[in-house]
């Protein structure tokens, strides 16, 4: 008797290929880039017209909306005419929590990403596989490229002070410092909510100098200090609180330590440091932490750490954790000086 065929579960290999596909992840990026979401705020309009709005190819615009809207994003109303749908509004610019800058096609990353094998295979940036002088130095020498990243974190901040914001009683603190806080759209955001507040913003001399702008939007310019440097070395001092949001996990532990050391060394006896970022933790929970792990693994090779492995390595730069507090994304690590 021939042994039976294993049943095959059709909807779960249908599900993987779409969790692997890369076209529609793509073609979203591309679609935001053009803005046509934005050419859709006061209702449907043909392709021909969206495509002459947004220096589009009408046709090859028509096949890349129709794409999307099989999966929800934008909606085909009649034929060849397009609307926003839920999916779609974010990618407006005007939206509270615009999504459009968050997903820029920016070059360098994509090849990094095609070669993603060897950070599984070794623990390594694939980005130095195709660009040996490492993500920040490239950066660094492409404005365009930098700044360009700057527009996409600033559209993940949106989400993070949504999520940051109720969950901890920044009411309480009179002076902060965010060590690495790119063009000040997080400081910037917390200080507009909380007058007292006087707020230090502190990175190297070419992120800073993309801040003004986005403080004077704030309204905040005036109670923000903009100081350029590196983390590394002398950090200022004497603040109430040290804000680390999504930066010790992008480096090995050695230079963590050395972070947080110049930290410490800053800080008063009563000062906080709060770390926001990913904390690893086992199971099969989905966490949007778990997917920037993998983005520090191809960039810079760094990663998110356990609860315990973080305290390892406060313990070495002579603080110790007082509280996690949990947001709706990550959660906020209130750390303080050893002696507290």
């Amino acid at each position: 008797m021939a042994p039976s065929r294993p049943r095959i579960d059709i909807e779960s290999v249908f599900r993987l290929t779409e969790l692997a596909d890369y076209i529609v992840p793509f073609t979203v990026r591309a679609v935001a880039e053009l803005g046509v979401a934005d050419q859709l705020v006061d209702g449907p309009r043909p392709v021909t017209e969206l495509a002459e709005a947004t220096g589009a190819h009408a046709p090859s615009l028509l096949r890349a909306l129709r794409a999307l809207a099989g999966k929800g994003i934008f909606t085909e109303v009649e034929p060849e005419v397009f609307g926003l749908t839920k999916l779609a509004e974010p990618l407006r610019t005007d939206h509270p929590l615009s999504l459009r800058d968050a997903y820029p096609l920016l070059e360098p990353d994509i090849e990094a990403w095609a070669h993603f094998d060897h950070s599984i295979r070794t623990g390594q940036a694939s980005f130095d596989q195709v660009h040996p002088e490492g993500y920040w130095p490239y950066m660094a020498a492409h404005p365009h490229d930098s700044a360009r990243f700057d527009a996409s974190q600033q559209a993940a901040t949106r989400l993070e002070l949504r999520a940051a914001l109720p969950a901890y009683p920044w009411g309480e603190l009179s002076t902060v410092v965010d060590v690495g806080g790119g063009n000040g759209a997080f400081l910037g955001g917390i200080m507009a909510r909380f007058p007292q507040l006087q707020g230090t913003l502190f990175d190297l001399p070419h992120v800073v100098a993309e801040a003004e702008p986005v403080l004077q939007k704030l309204g905040v310019a005036q109670r923000c200090t903009v100081t350029g440097g590196s983390f590394f070395e002398t950090i200022p001092a004497g603040a109430d609180a040290y804000l680390l949001k999504r930066i010790l996990y992008g480096w090995d532990d050695d230079n963590a330590v050395r972070l947080l050391t110049a930290v410490r060394a800053a800080m008063r006896p009563d000062s906080r440091l709060l770390v926001l970022e990913p904390v690893v933790e086992a199971g099969d929970r989905f966490d949007v932490g778990r997917l920037y792990d993998l983005l520090l693994l191809a960039m810079v090779g760094g990663g998110a750490r356990s609860r315990e492995h973080i305290e390892r390595l406060l313990d070495a730069a002579d603080l110790r954790l007082g509280r996690s507090v949990p947001t709706m994304m990550f959660p906020i690590l209130e750390i303080v000086p050893k002696e507290a």
